[in-house]
């Protein structure tokens, strides 16, 4: 099975560069799927969070769901990978 990390953002929301550019300096490969310019992935996201939408960044990190950036659970979830 191939796990990846997805980062479901804005362009406007800074806790979205923050949780990037984290998981950049940890050498953390990921697929950024914007939600605002691409319809597809809002509906992959809303679909994956059951509709319950509180905001931007959700982090995917090999099928678990994060929400917000929090640098311990973001860890805890690399562990698991």
């Amino acid at each position: 099975m191939n796990k990846k990390v997805i980062v479901y953002s804005t362009d406007y929301c800074a806790y979205c560069k923050q949780a990037k550019a984290y998981l950049k300096s940890k050498g953390v490969d990921f697929e950024e799927k914007n939600i605002e310019q691409d319809e597809t992935a809002n509906k992959e996201l809303m679909d994956k969070i059951g509709g319950a939408f509180r905001g931007v960044p959700v982090l995917d990190i090999g099928g678990e769901l994060l929400q917000g950036f929090d640098r311990s659970h973001i860890n805890m979830a690399l562990e698991n990978f």
